[in-house]
């Protein structure tokens, strides 16, 4: 008996996915997670604002979609089910953590939160690798109450439409619009204020390259007579 790979099923509609996803067929498991990883993961980092974590509790949304999909209607959006699975369980991964968390714990977490990873890749802006930049705008994002980091992530980063975001975050569209507008103040000016403290810094230009321009133009002035 034939059974499609995840290959063959990338164009597959959602709603056809899981039909084969609740006959077992490892193909279409495979395809779904594949397409929704990168929002499911989104979603829970700006949640947990730790990347394991956020692994961790897409792993077990996955887990706990997977054993329940008798439960989604196609009558509504799968990838906004399973994004609320996602939230949910980054929110109760949160939760066991600060209950389980000791003092020490606390110290360590905040020192980790000042290191933040972010997302896999590296902008290149005219051929200028712009990891400094990506990490200023996670560093914002990871410091916006999560009420709008959540929203600001499935709108700007994830690009989802406001209504979709609205589905997936179980708001309405109105809530959306006005989390994302304060959203995006924060991140103006918490933006604003890291650029006043680092732009002391800017376009440095010492050691090395200062010595080259010295012996530069001191090699060709001309020399005295005498």
């Amino acid at each position: 008996m034939y059974r499609p790979t995840a290959a063959s099923l990338v164009d597959v509609p959602d709603h056809r996915l899981v039909e084969l996803a609740r006959e077992r067929n490892d193909g279409a498991f495979e395809a779904l997670m594949r397409r929704y990883n990168r929002r499911l993961y989104r979603v829970a980092r700006s949640v947990l604002r730790d990347d394991s974590a956020a692994q961790d509790a897409v792993q077990e949304a996955y887990l706990r979609a997977f054993t329940n999909l008798h439960r989604w209607q196609p009558t509504g959006s799968f990838g906004a089910w399973l994004t609320r699975i996602a939230l949910n369980e980054a929110l109760m991964f949160r939760r066991r953590a600060r209950n389980e968390v000791s003092l020490h714990d606390i110290a360590e977490t905040r020192l980790q939160d000042e290191r933040i990873d972010g997302f896999e890749g590296v902008v290149e802006v005219d051929g200028v690798a712009s990891r400094d930049v990506r990490r200023l705008l996670e560093h914002a994002v990871d410091g916006l109450p999560e009420r709008f980091r959540t929203v600001f992530v499935l709108r700007e980063v994830e690009e989802l439409s406001i209504a979709d975001t609205a589905a997936c975050l179980g708001l309405n569209a109105a809530t959306v619009k006005t989390r994302l507008h304060r959203a995006q103040l924060r991140l103006r000016a918490d933006i604003t204020r890291r650029l006043a403290r680092e732009r002391v810094n800017l376009f440095d230009f010492d050691g090395v390259r200062c010595d080259r321009i010295v012996s530069g133009v001191i090699a060709r002035l001309p020399r005295s007579r005498g």
